[in-house]
């Protein structure tokens, strides 16, 4: 898979299955003359993409080449866009060994030119694309009606991300300025405070549900750091030194617990969004090739990485293993069971009202005697009722 792939990405498919779908241009194909989108099966055990695509989609000549692509949540359909023919929608369909592609036109996306970015909401319910001609439109999903048309959000769209409650869209430009839009309506909210020697090039939201940030990649003069927005009030609250150079593209997690950032020649940083501190580094993945493309694997520590150079590499992180629903089920069967153990051993252990201890004098089951006589046989009496 060397040398071909423009864009890549995940496809989630029902339990668990996930697969990756390859966009591949025919300017270095020496078997083809059309570019392509091939899909592959992903193994989890050799954290590995199969040697051959299960399906392959060839585009026409006149659509030119894939440029870049946007998976809906539910792995069903997801849409590509390419140099001359604007976005293409391909509805996925079948098992793993029998995948069936269906390519439909999207009419108001259909000659919109090449698109920088796309992304879905996490929701499902819209669709946002980002022009090199700097437009940015969100659409509602599936019935393509439009939200946001902007012509002139920017120069031209850097990149973009939808919040993790799909109300916000944040999108970048590459001249530096980020700008925030409601998606149920497409108003401007805020355009990000920066310093005059900042350019904020990259951006995603938190996905972990429980801390409301913004994550953008900026250069900071010659410096390359990572600033962290409150979107309650959209103030930059700090900025930490990760990736250490200039990056290329950002990814997060699923979960919201990894942030991962590409460098421009080739290299990869992951980090713990909960202390902010690097993870995982892979020197030279892309060895002095931009990295075009990176994303996690929707249920695995594996992210997905792909360059002109280079095309798709696969690579499985070095971070601690998640806890696996199995292995939580157990552990709580555990202690159950120890709580058992150590309660019987307290009751066989205590001086309870049944099981008094028997002394010296006491060689068989104790006697009770009532301790006044006035009492009768009843020694609480009669009760009122």
């Amino acid at each position: 898979m060397q040398g071909t792939v423009t864009c890549g990405s995940w496809i989630r498919r029902p339990e668990n299955l996930n697969l990756v779908v390859l966009g591949k241009s025919s300017k270095k194909r020496e078997s083809a003359s059309r570019s392509v989108l091939e899909i592959f099966s992903f193994d989890p055990q050799t954290a590995s993409l199969s040697n051959s695509p299960q399906v392959t989609y060839v585009f026409e000549e006149t659509e030119g080449e894939p440029v870049t692509i946007a998976v809906h949540p539910s792995g069903d359909d997801f849409v590509c866009s390419t140099s001359k023919g604007g976005c293409k929608l391909l509805e996925l369909s079948g098992q793993e060994t029998n995948l069936k592609l269906l390519a439909k036109e999207l009419p108001p996306l259909q000659d919109v030119g090449p698109q920088n970015c796309m992304a879905f909401s996490v929701d499902g319910s819209k669709f946002a694309t980002g022009g090199v001609d700097g437009r940015v439109r969100i659409l509602k999903w599936p019935s393509l009606r439009i939200i946001l048309d902007e012509a002139k959000a920017h120069i031209s769209v850097r990149d973009m991300d939808f919040s993790l409650d799909s109300e916000f869209l944040a999108s970048t430009s590459t001249d530096g300025s980020a700008r925030i839009w409601k998606a149920e309506d497409g108003s401007a909210v805020a355009t990000l405070t920066r310093n005059p020697d900042e350019k904020i090039e990259l951006c995603r939201f938190s996905k972990d549900g429980t801390k409301p940030f913004l994550f953008c990649a900026v250069q900071k003069g010659d410096k390359a750091v990572t600033s962290v927005y409150d979107i309650s009030t959209w103030k930059k609250i700090g900025y930490k030194r990760l990736l250490r150079k200039p990056a290329a593209i950002m990814s997060i997690s699923l979960d919201g617990k990894y942030l991962a950032l590409g460098s421009k020649d080739g290299d990869v940083c992951v980090a713990e969004v909960k202390t902010m501190e690097v993870s995982h580094l892979s020197r030279r993945l892309h060895l002095g090739t931009c990295i075009t493309s990176l994303e996690f694997c929707p249920s695995q520590r594996v992210v997905l990485t792909t360059s002109n150079e280079w095309g798709a590499v696969v690579t499985k992180l070095n971070v601690p293993a998640d806890w696996k629903e199995w292995q939580i089920y157990l552990v709580l069967v555990g202690l159950f069971l120890a709580s058992a153990v150590a309660f019987y051993i307290f009751f066989q252990n205590s001086d309870s009202f049944w099981k008094f201890p028997l002394g010296r004098d006491q060689p068989g089951r104790p006697k009770f005697e009532i301790l006044d006589p006035q009492y009768s046989e009843d020694a609480f009496g009669p009760l009122d009722m």
